[in-house]
């Protein structure tokens, strides 16, 4: 588990699983939203996207957390376990709004919060599973056949699977 890509719809809880990994695995943790975001809400280009992410994946051990289908390749090929949320939209969605409330919007680069909802945001999320999903999919079986890959489809899921994978990682260290 040196090196984890997670991956899901926006609301699924990458950020608070890709932080919650760090803290345990004492890994670096990028959030993908900070890096492809610069000031003012500014994307940056489709070419230094990815030539940032070809340094974040070169390291040794790594937490990052983003969907960004387009560039997802180059982190599932260095990664060593694989985490999708594949969650659904309505709890998606309450993700989004548990965020807004907490953090009322913006950006936030300490905490990997990127949080500008509109309409196209929402109808976005609501058609994750049927429309983006599936290339997600197909995007991991294509890119991480070599890693552990986890698909999770509950916040309780992903609470399970957080507390296996710090048990597994104390007792491989110990």
């Amino acid at each position: 588990m040196d090196r984890i890509a997670i991956i899901g719809c926006g609301g699924s809880g990458k950020t608070t699983l890709a932080r919650r990994l760090g803290t345990e695995l004492n890994a670096p943790v990028t959030h993908l939203d900070v890096v492809y975001y610069g000031s003012e809400w500014k994307p940056r280009s489709q070419e230094e996207f990815s030539a940032l992410q070809e340094e974040l994946v070169a390291g040794q051990r790594w937490v990052i957390d983003g969907n960004y289908a387009s560039t997802l390749p180059i982190r599932l090929a260095r990664a060593s376990t694989v985490i999708f949320l594949d969650l659904p939209a309505v709890t998606c969605l309450a993700g989004l709004a548990q965020r807004r409330w907490r953090h009322g919007g913006g950006q936030n680069d300490a905490l990997g919060v990127y949080d500008r909802i509109h309409w196209g945001f929402i109808r976005y999320v609501w058609n994750y599973r049927s429309a983006m999903a599936p290339r997600v999919r197909s995007l991991i079986v294509e890119h991480a056949a070599h890693a552990e890959v986890h698909t999770v489809r509950s916040r309780r899921g992903a609470k399970r699977l957080l507390t296996r994978l710090t048990t597994q990682a104390r007792n491989t260290t110990s």
